[in-house]
């Protein structure tokens, strides 16, 4: 079985969205598939149980978290 979860995250502009982007995607493995859609980041993630979903996720967000914080700091 596999669950997947769409997570669409959306930036006030296209630069902040490319920052977090590319901080982002490098760790994109077989379970994550990330995207640039303008101002929003697409992310589709794909697990074999609810468990390994939310762990993803929150290993997900909270790479994006970091990434945040850096561009809020520049």
């Amino acid at each position: 079985m596999q669950i997947k979860c769409k997570l669409t995250l959306e930036y006030g502009d296209e630069k902040t969205a490319r920052i977090v982007y590319d901080s982002v995607r490098i760790d994109d493995e077989e379970f994550v598939d990330t995207r640039l859609d303008k101002n929003r980041i697409v992310a589709t993630i794909t697990a074999r149980s609810p468990g390994s979903l939310l762990h993803t996720l929150n290993d997900y967000l909270a790479c994006v978290s970091v990434a945040e914080k850096v561009v809020d700091n520049d």
